[in-house]
């Protein structure tokens, strides 16, 4: 299997996740309660929130993560070939920071999950 639909192996096994291409061309933009969590979009690698600006800027000077081009600052864009272990860390992070940001009654109405 490509690295890019492992990756959307990892995302759509989160609950309540759903994938779409909300500008079309070929994204895989990854949902939960209607907020993204993470995008793969023409150009490869894969672009997921993290839970600050602090941490994004400490993936971007440890690690290959450069800036999400078109996101907020407390997101990095992963290159492709990223270990798969470290990519879906960083996947169930941002999973969890978009979950945990959702209004109490959509959060309720998501299939139960528990954070690792």
């Amino acid at each position: 299997m490509a690295w890019r639909e492992d990756v959307n192996a990892i995302c759509a096994s989160l609950p309540g996740a759903e994938c779409s291409d909300p500008w079309g061309g070929g994204h895989d933009c990854w949902k939960v309660g209607s907020k993204m969590f993470a995008v793969q979009g023409v150009e490869p690698g894969l672009s997921v929130k993290c839970p600050d600006i602090e941490t994004a800027e400490m993936l971007r000077e440890t690690t290959d993560a450069t800036r999400a081009p078109y996101f907020h600052r407390s997101w990095v864009k992963l290159p492709e070939g990223t270990d798969l272990e470290e990519a879906a860390h960083r996947i169930r992070v941002s999973y969890a920071v978009i979950r945990k940001s959702l209004t109490r009654k959509l959060q309720a109405s998501l299939p139960a999950w528990e954070e690792n």
